[in-house]
């Protein structure tokens, strides 16, 4: 658990409701700790997303949650505790563009369904334009290609992160998982089969 994150949420408000449910609460931090790092374990991670949520805030204080996806590693880690992606154009609603010009402060959620993991991550964002930014459109663009053209990059500064655990996450799996975990079953099907036709001709 990283202890910035327990820091920046565990507000006056979610005490009092833990010690109202549960009789206690976590411990007090006596001093603000550092914003965190990610360490190697994140890096791997996020680089093998092909999807993630991200919560900003509106300008007239409602939360908005939008999935984002593309190629493992389309969220890239630029820095020790810094990510970026590239976006796309869309729906052209930019509510989320909109929003992070008035509050920066946004949430991620990344899942690992067949692992049950998840990793939320608290930052700060900002968007750039990609025509004023081309070394950074080079940098980040997905390496297979898109049928759209960067429009603008997201630079997510990371304060904290936490790991949840894997209670009541159901495990999911995309296409291309099922496939390849298909292939042992579908390779003893051809050799029976084989075995089939020799006994029976």
């Amino acid at each position: 658990m990283a202890d910035r994150f327990m820091h920046t949420v565990l507000t006056p408000a979610v005490l009092d409701a833990e010690r109202r449910y549960y009789g206690r609460t976590y411990p007090a931090f006596e001093v603000t700790p550092e914003p965190d790092v990610l360490t190697a374990g994140e890096v791997e991670f996020i680089a093998q997303r092909d999807s993630f949520y991200m919560a900003t805030i509106t300008e007239n204080g409602w939360p908005y949650l939008q999935h984002r996806g593309g190629a493992k590693g389309f969220l890239c880690v630029t820095g020790p505790s810094q990510l970026m992606f590239a976006d796309h154009g869309g729906n052209r609603q930019m509510i989320s563009v909109g929003s992070l010009s008035v509050n920066d402060r946004v949430s991620l959620f990344l899942m690992d369904y067949p692992a049950r993991e998840r990793l939320k991550i608290l930052g700060h964002a900002k968007v750039l334009d990609a025509r004023e930014h081309a070394d950074l459109v080079a940098r980040i663009a997905p390496p297979d290609g898109h049928a759209a053209k960067v429009e603008r990059i997201f630079v997510i500064d990371v304060l904290s992160y936490d790991w949840n655990c894997p209670k009541f996450i159901t495990p999911r799996f995309t296409t291309e998982e099922v496939q390849s975990a298909i292939v042992p079953l579908k390779a003893r099907i051809a050799e029976l089969e084989s075995q089939l036709k020799l006994h029976t001709s």
